[in-house]
């Protein structure tokens, strides 16, 4: 057990570390008489209090009911961590934490910590602008009901009493800041067993100990003695670890945390040698206001050594082990941030975390509305999972629980799980769980599983991570489930900007395609048409709006319906690119826009096109010898008003195919555009032209398949399959 026990001290008061001066006694005696006076005024079992340090830290300054060693995490506070000390101290408010539940809804690192069910208060001690500190009580749980008025009273009447007490001492030169470890407040000798309690004990094979709230041995039976190797003289004020310093391994501060914290018995096994089977012990732990009874007895090796927890994971100790365990939570972090999809962050976490802890399994359900569906799995038997997918969260399993309380759970071994949930149908007969909350800013998001194939324990740091990161997973998962939400209005607006179907026409057959972008939360300003004209001609129209998002596709809509009246009106090809780039500049959207307009006679495939600022389109000829046009072209649209927009003149013999497309198909980031119109210019010789959804289909797929595209994809095809030779 980590620390040195204190000394006594003349007055009561124990101090830790060096003697402090007069000033400090003096100091430390108010504080222990005001700790002691506010957890007996609010049937408390332990309190304290902090005060603030010379570099503004809050310190554990005074203790009592409890041993300051098992909660020496907790000794040093910063003033703007998520705990309940530190909001106290900083909002200047009272924080009354009734039970486990309202604890790990506030403040979910200090439960990940201390996941045991006890409530606490914490109370500023303030005179006008000057904050000492917090004073603090701990009592047992109470759950469901709100700390009362009387009590908050109480609280605020010995937080009040302390602060006037300080200012006295302040004004008379005395410190009022604090430096150092925490001084321990000793709890009065109790008997050593007298009247009949002692022999009876006594004639018991279990080594019996009573323990005060510090740890001190109060009494011990003489099977103690022999276990212990020490006399009851000897061992009397004692602190346990110190008498058995195989109880002090890591592997076991949780339990006593435990059973210092709650009102409820803790058992485990223990080993205090490493040479023969009967060095395993069994340990049971019953807790008390005033003090611990403690049973030492033989027992079986267990499935699992519990030392395991002493390390993240049961691994190794060394300086690169610990290194990389706390590397594989920070990459998650990292890679967290950058997930964006659902489907991504539970495919990060499969990758980080399972490794990072030695697990194996791993599920993820997420809330809708009052179930829990099954989002992605990987490890467990095929379909093993399935009878839990939607179940409602009034059924009792732990990975309900685990969100509607939200405490994590940890379960050392299938044993203890299925000794918590009767009837649980299990994966596996060896291994350890833990269920993790995903909550994301105080809101329900899912329950997170993690699977180990062997018994193992789970350390305070462990749990600490775990329930930390399981916070960023529900902010990742939270953040997911608004793209998916954003992203399909953004799409369901994207398609009712374009056509929904293009014109049937003789001689000529038109598809088209179109591909959002893969990468980011915005739609782009992609887009095409095909317009029958009165005099029997076809516009092919094809752009693209510079830019993402909802100002991109509300110009590219704009766009479209000014090429299409434009065409409409009988405009030339110039007239028609000419008033559409005119016109977007009067909109002045801070956008400018690429786009290629063919106007196309069916009959005799005479073909007039203007390109502003667009890529070239491409042209297979009948005997699949395909080439890249080389039409004249003017400025992107939106730029300059006088811009001019020369026509250029071909015809499409019969069985020709012309390919208009958007840079996103010819365009990858670190690839020259080149390199991409010449992929596509062989993806579209090689095709055959018919049917053109076969064609259309193969481009997409061979050139734009890729599943990360930064940019949307349009494609327009146009086959002339008669009239005029």
């Amino acid at each position: 057990m980590p620390g040195r026990e204190p000394e006594a001290h003349p007055d009561g008061v124990t101090a830790r570390g060096d003697s402090p001066g007069p000033g400090p006694d003096a100091t430390a005696r108010v504080l222990a008489r005001a700790a002691a006076g506010a957890v007996e005024a609010l049937g408390g079992y332990a309190g304290g209090v902090y005060l603030r340090s010379s570099t503004e830290e809050l310190l554990l300054a005074t203790l009592l009911g409890l041993p300051a060693p098992l909660f020496r995490p907790w000794w040093r506070i910063q003033t703007n961590r998520p705990y309940p000390v530190a909001e106290a101290y900083r909002s200047g408010q009272s924080v009354h934490l009734p039970d486990a539940e309202a604890a790990m809804r506030r403040f979910p690192q200090l439960m990940a910590g201390l996941p045991f069910p006890f409530g606490s208060l914490y109370e500023p001690v303030t005179a006008g602008p000057e904050r000492f500190g917090v004073l603090m009580v701990l009592r047992p749980a109470t759950p469901g009901v709100p700390v009362g008025a009387a009590d908050r009273a109480r609280m605020r009447e010995a937080a009040a009493a302390l602060a006037r007490e300080l200012s006295a001492l302040a004004a008379a030169g005395a410190p009022v800041v604090w430096e150092g470890d925490p001084v321990d407040v000793p709890a009065p000798p109790e008997p050593d067993g007298a009247g009949g309690a002692g022999p009876a004990v006594d004639r018991l094979a279990q080594a019996v100990l009573s323990l005060d709230r510090q740890g001190r041995i109060r009494f011990a039976n003489t099977a103690a003695e022999t276990l212990l190797g020490l006399s009851r003289a000897r061992l009397l004020g004692r602190v346990l670890w110190e008498a058995a310093p195989w109880l002090g391994h890591r592997a076991y501060e949780d339990h006593f945390r435990a059973v210092f914290l709650s009102t409820e018995a803790v058992h485990f096994p223990v080993r205090r040698g490493r040479h023969h089977a009967r060095d395993w012990l069994s340990v049971d732990l019953y807790p008390g206001s005033d003090g611990l009874t403690v049973m030492i007895g033989a027992a079986e090796q267990p499935d699992y050594a519990p030392e395991s927890v002493a390390q993240p994971g049961g691994g190794p100790g060394s300086v690169a082990d610990r290194a990389s365990a706390l590397y594989r939570p920070v990459a998650l972090a990292i890679a967290l941030t950058e997930a964006v999809t659902a489907r991504q962050v539970s495919a990060v976490v499969t990758e980080e975390l399972l490794p990072a802890f030695g697990g194996r399994q791993l599920a993820i359900y997420l809330l809708d509305e009052r179930h829990l569906y099954l989002a992605w799995e990987t490890g467990f038997p095929q379909g093993f999972l399935n009878r839990f997918d939607g179940v409602s969260l009034d059924t009792r399993l732990p990975g309900v629980e685990t969100l509607t309380t939200g405490r994590p759970l940890f379960f050392e071994s299938m044993e203890k799980l299925a000794a918590a949930y009767p009837g649980i149908p299990l994966d596996a007969h060896l291994g350890a769980r833990a269920f993790l909350p995903l909550i994301a800013s105080g809101r329900p998001v899912g329950s997170c599983i993690l699977g180990f194939d062997t018994p193992r324990g789970f350390s305070p740091e462990e749990r600490t991570v775990l329930t930390a990161l399981a916070g960023l997973i529900a902010q990742a998962l939270e953040r997911a489930k608004r793209y998916d939400n954003e992203a399909a209005r953004a799409r369901g607006l994207q398609s009712a900007l374009l056509p929904h179907r293009l014109p049937v026409c003789a001689h000529v057959d038109t598809v088209a395609r179109y591909l959002p972008g893969t990468v980011g939360m915005d739609i782009g300003g992609d887009w095409y048409d095909v317009v029958e004209t009165d005099d029997g001609r076809l516009a092919l129209v094809i752009g693209d709006v510079q830019g993402h998002g909802v100002a991109a596709a509300a110009t590219m809509g704009q766009l479209r319906s000014a090429v299409r009246a434009f065409a409409l009106s009988g405009s030339t090809p110039q007239e028609v690119m000419s008033g559409t780039n005119r016109l977007l500049i009067d909109l002045d959207p801070g956008q400018f826009a690429s786009c290629c307009y063919v106007s196309l006679d069916p009959a005799t495939g005479f073909v007039r096109a203007v390109r502003a600022g667009h890529p070239q389109p491409l042209l297979r000829h009948p005997d699949g010898r395909t080439e890249v046009l080389d039409l004249a072209g003017g400025v992107v649209l939106g730029i300059d008003p006088q811009a001019s927009y020369p026509v250029t003149e071909l015809r499409l013999a019969r069985g020709s195919v012309l390919a208009l497309y958007t840079d996103g198909l010819v365009e990858k980031p670190g690839v020259d555009i080149d390199v991409g119109v010449e992929r596509l210019r062989t993806a579209l010789a090689a095709a055959r032209p018919s049917p053109l959804t076969e064609t259309a289909d193969r481009l997409i797929g061979e050139a734009g398949g890729s599943t990360d595209r930064p940019d949307d994809i349009a494609l327009l095809l146009a086959l002339r399959t008669g009239g005029a030779a």
